[in-house]
């Protein structure tokens, strides 16, 4: 009969090439357009991140004014979900790393 050996084994780390950072977030942009209704966008962002009619009127006044707003800035998956429901919604809506 042979018993176990009570010397551990080392473990070796795996090799690995990618380097695995914190997830960046990720910046939601609602563009202006020609074609929604100013009263429909407040509408939307209302829906859609459940903001204030306030805050809602503050970014669709920058969408106007300025071309765009910055609408959220999530984590990719959150963001990636926001840009599809805004599309939905037909808003041209775009996402980009945090800077």
């Amino acid at each position: 009969m042979r018993l176990a050996s009570s010397t551990p084994t080392p473990v070796q780390q795996p090799e690995t090439d990618e380097l695995v950072g914190i997830d960046v977030p990720w910046d939601v942009l609602v563009w202006d357009d020609p074609v929604n209704l100013m009263s429909y966008v407040v509408f939307v962002f209302r829906q859609v991140f459940g903001f204030s009619d306030e805050v809602a009127h503050k970014l669709m006044l920058e969408v106007h004014e300025r071309g765009r707003a910055l609408v959220a800035s999530e984590p990719r998956e959150q963001a990636e979900r926001y840009v599809q429901q805004l599309h939905g919604f037909g808003l041209h809506a775009t996402m980009q790393r945090s800077t």
